[in-house]
């Protein structure tokens, strides 16, 4: 986001200012703000689950539908959902899980403050192993909002959690805590609670490959976890919609390039952008960036 507001003050007027705020949560505030009109644009993921934003559903049950919303831009990100548990449990399998009742001290986020913690509260509940059943086998559930907060207290075994729920599967967090000193074991989704999981959030199964990490020697089922978008509301001006949409696509080189030590398909942010993806949001476009990828040829 910072890219976005210095790209755009340097052709504004030269007093013009730009403030980028930090939300305390798990992230659900972030389109709370756009949809306040505190907030001009922001960025938030998945795009599936945010999509309910629209129509007031599933996470965004508790709040007015805003149809208001609009879309400048998708940001590619290649992600996946999982649950992965310490291998001195015994299990290897969802059913394993909810045949031997492990006592699990388990890291997530909380349910209904976040995207992540919403989508990672429906994973468990459609598999069998709610927050409530873990707690009935004697286990212990501790939240926290960013997957940094989840993932790394994890690796720390004197901490004692063998058990964690997340997202952001390209980072050093994961990689550690799978193939590190901990050795994680990532459970296979399965594919009817897959089927569940789209119904109560929008997103589809997907999978993790052979691979992805060293110790991952076969394909597995995962929850689809994918994309960014730029978002703002209908009453943006159209000017400033126009060159914020003209800055991510004209200059995106200068975004690929802090990736470029990542695969294309595992970075943090996905690299080469195509305009012609970026242009398609699930919220509809706001006028100045739908003119903006017409007048280029992206749409």
């Amino acid at each position: 986001m910072s890219f976005i507001t210095q790209e755009f003050t340097e052709r504004c007027g030269p007093t013009s200012r730009t403030c980028i705020w930090s939300v305390a949560g798990g992230g659900i505030e972030i389109t709370d703000s756009v949809t306040s009109g505190f907030a001009d644009i922001a960025i938030n993921t998945p795009v599936k689950l945010l999509q309910n934003a629209l129509t007031g559903s599933r996470l965004w049950s508790s709040r007015a539908p805003a149809p208001y919303l609009r879309g400048l831009a998708t940001i590619p990100q290649n992600d996946r959902l999982i649950l992965a548990l310490d291998p001195s449990l015994g299990c290897k399998t969802f059913e394993d899980i909810r045949t031997r009742k492990p006592r699990l001290k388990i890291i997530l986020g909380p349910d209904r403050e976040s995207p992540i913690g919403f989508a990672s509260h429906r994973y468990l509940e459609a598999h069998g192993v709610s927050v409530d059943e873990i707690r009935s086998w004697g286990g212990e559930v501790v939240f926290a909002n960013r997957p940094e907060e989840c993932l790394v207290p994890c690796q720390d075994p004197k901490l004692g959690f063998n058990a964690v729920i997340n997202e952001a599967l390209m980072t050093d967090w994961w990689a550690k805590l799978i193939d590190g000193p901990r050795g994680f074991i990532p459970m296979p989704a399965e594919p009817a609670a897959l089927v569940t999981i789209e119904k109560t959030t929008g997103l589809p199964g997907s999978t993790i490959p052979a691979g992805y990490w060293k110790s991952l020697k076969e394909e597995i089922p995962a929850l689809e976890f994918v994309d960014f978008i730029l978002m703002c509301r209908d009453d943006l001006p159209e000017d400033v919609a126009y060159l914020i949409t003209w800055i991510l696509v004209t200059k995106k080189a200068k975004i690929e390039a802090n990736y470029h030590g990542f695969p294309g398909d595992r970075a943090p942010i996905s690299w080469p952008m195509d305009p012609r993806k970026m242009a398609k949001t699930v919220y509809p476009l706001h006028p100045g960036a739908e003119r903006f990828y017409r007048e280029n040829g992206y749409l």
